[in-house]
């Protein structure tokens, strides 16, 4: 793509808007996979669970939907990878393989899937990019609940006591804040 076509063709994200480069690609992957970090050190720890509310799950949808699903998948398995080699910035500044790492692998599945559904709009509209968040943080569920069962020796019931149940109320509310936020910035950019 050229600067010439910096202009919100059919199937663009977000960041389609900034002139097409490797540099401009390689500069997004690594400022999604820190703002993740950054966002992962806003942690409330939940009583009774492993695993604390943080900023983590909102910033890797947010990467996601505004990189889109290659560039959000890279993000994500930046922070992911960074993260396994000793650099803290997982939740609480942790690092390695935890009890919680589950949701961190279905971020990346939630980053590619959130990203493909905005290449088709779905970043555009209130609605749809509420439905498009709800998906995103069940595919991480999906994955981090049953990891954190294994991990942590629970029974599937008692992972989703601690690893799902507590989290639902601030979930919707992250799925609010986006459906007002990712519409409005394509809106404020006179593209949509």
């Amino acid at each position: 793509m050229s600067t010439a076509s910096v202009t919100a063709r059919p199937g663009a994200v977000l960041a389609d808007l900034l002139p097409s480069s490797r540099v401009r690609d390689a500069a997004l992957v690594l400022g999604g996979a820190a703002l993740t970090g950054l966002a992962a050190q806003i942690a409330v720890p939940v009583p009774g669970s492993p695993v604390p509310v943080t900023g983590q799950t909102f910033a890797a949808l947010l990467v996601g939907t505004t990189l889109g699903a290659r560039r959000g998948f890279a993000a994500l398995a930046l922070y992911a990878a960074l993260g396994l080699a000793g650099v803290p910035w997982f939740a609480q500044g942790g690092s390695g393989a935890s009890v919680s790492f589950g949701y961190v692998l279905g971020m990346l599945l939630a980053a590619a899937a959130v990203g493909a559904l905005a290449r088709r709009g779905a970043d555009r509209s209130p609605l749809r990019m509420a439905g498009t968040m709800l998906l995103g943080e069940a595919i991480i569920y999906a994955v981090g609940v049953p990891y954190l069962a294994f991990a942590a020796h629970m029974s599937a019931t008692a992972a989703i006591a601690a690893g799902l149940t507590p989290f639902l109320i601030g979930d919707a509310l992250k799925a609010a804040l986006a459906m007002g936020a990712l519409p409005t910035a394509w809106k404020l950019t006179g593209k949509s």
